[in-house]
């Protein structure tokens, strides 16, 4: 085998080395140029994020400008019209001071007698007004006592109106046992009605109350003997039949009154009321609530009366 020199083999050892060097640098700088590249575009998309983020902000702050703009336009054109308004009425002033002016000057160019005169009757003027305002004031001060008096008066109607509904659900619940069977309990103006038939209490004639007839009495006056400010009035009522010949009643008036006078002894013995609150009254055949039905007629009514002195007192004053 032909065998090449000792040099020529280094030569050509180093020419291989040099050649696999020289690709190697380049692709180092190419990539070196690749990574700046890449960094120059990750910094140019960072500006342009950036100028993004700018924008909307600036378009943002726009848009509040526009709308700031709109309310202070808007504004402007209220100042405006006030201004318009305000010097509208400051001419009107104007004219009224020149007026003014025009008459004192020519009260100050009068004669002293017009003068006198004109004083005169600026005094008087300003006398009366000042009478028409003290009787207005004086007026005034009335008004607000009558509505003083009158929220009192109401205020006490009221409270009376609330007792007596509270009353009457007494009374009620204590005779429950005994409504519908010839006997009611009502409200009407301002009293409390407790009525009763003839049938509950009385025997055909008679001004004797039964048994039945006195536990509906005795229980109403238990119901009622703390109540002292109430009156109390029993009436006795009839039918228009004539007394019998015999009887121990003279007329319808007189039967009327004893039955009214036989309900209030059992009040009084059954129960701690008072006996000046009460009042036993006959009415006779004079009062009846239903002309046609006889056996209506004949009834006792217990009228609840409170007191109204204080709403005497409050409308009086």
């Amino acid at each position: 085998m032909h065998r090449l020199p000792t040099w020529t083999t280094a030569a050509l050892l180093i020419s291989l080395v040099f050649v696999g060097c020289v690709p190697a640098r380049k692709y180092e700088e190419a990539d070196q140029r690749a990574k700046t590249m890449q960094a120059e575009a990750d910094a140019a998309n960072k500006k342009a994020l950036d100028a993004q983020t700018s924008m909307d902000e600036m378009r943002a702050k726009l848009g509040e400008l526009t709308k700031r703009n709109g309310e202070l336009e808007r504004d402007t054109t209220v100042l405006g019209t006030s201004l318009r308004q305000m010097t509208k009425q400051y001419d009107k002033i104007n004219g009224l001071n020149d007026e003014l002016l025009d008459k004192y000057n020519a009260l100050l160019a009068g004669s002293s007698g017009e003068n006198r005169k004109l004083l005169t009757d600026l005094e008087a003027m300003r006398l009366d007004l000042q009478n028409k305002e003290d009787s207005v004031n004086a007026m005034a001060k009335r008004v607000g006592e009558k509505q003083a008096a009158l929220a009192a008066l109401q205020a006490e109607m009221e409270s009376k109106d609330a007792a007596m509904k509270d009353l009457k659900n007494r009374v009620s619940q204590a005779l429950s046992g005994f409504e519908g069977k010839g006997l009611t309990v009502e409200q009407r103006n301002g009293r409390i009605y407790v009525s009763m038939d003839n049938k509950l209490l009385f025997p055909s004639g008679s001004a004797a109350v039964d048994t039945k007839g006195r536990e509906a009495i005795s229980k109403l006056a238990k119901a009622i003997e703390n109540e002292k400010d109430l009156s109390i009035l029993v009436e006795g009522h009839t039918d228009t039949d004539k007394i019998g010949a015999g009887s121990t009643y003279k007329d319808n008036w007189d039967l009327s009154v004893a039955r009214a006078t036989s309900v209030v002894r059992i009040m009084q013995e059954s129960s701690k009321t008072d006996p000046v609150r009460i009042t036993a009254a006959g009415r006779g055949e004079y009062v009846p609530v239903d002309p046609n039905d006889k056996a209506k007629n004949r009834r006792i009514e217990v009228v609840l009366i409170p007191d109204l002195k204080e709403l005497y007192k409050l409308v009086k004053e």
